[in-house]
């Protein structure tokens, strides 16, 4: 199971790099990261192979995950249209995506409402 965790940062320099840190020195690596927030805030959604192990390292560093979720992580070839074609599948099945972005070794991280249906649609277990 694929789980996109949810930070809330003030959007502030060495923000990201405190959480990045504290994972880090869990001995847990980031698999994918997305960080959006032109604002006071900035919202970090994270993939990460151990949750339990960054939600403990990050409480102790005074940072709270947010949100958890399960989501769909596709593994892809880096070449032009691979996101149009994978979207496009999604799309015709009637799924709404609500967070996609990518991961390190070529894998798309997608969201949706309904997550049975997104595995559906992708064909994935």
């Amino acid at each position: 199971m694929a789980v996109d965790l949810v930070i809330d940062l003030d959007n502030t320099p060495g923000a990201l790099a405190q959480v990045a840190a504290a994972i880090s020195d869990a001995g847990v690596n980031i698999a994918a990261a997305t960080c959006v927030g032109p604002g006071e805030r900035a919202e970090l959604h994270i993939l990460v192979p151990h949750a339990e192990a960054v939600r403990h390292a990050l409480a102790i560093s005074h940072v709270a995950v947010t949100g958890e979720r399960e989501v769909v992580v596709v593994d892809v070839e880096d070449s032009p249209g691979v996101l149009a074609d994978l979207t496009r599948k999604v799309a015709k099945a009637g799924v709404d995506l609500d967070l996609v972005y990518i991961a390190t070794r070529n894998r798309v991280v997608l969201g949706s409402p309904d997550l049975p249906a997104l595995r559906t649609a992708l064909g994935a277990a």
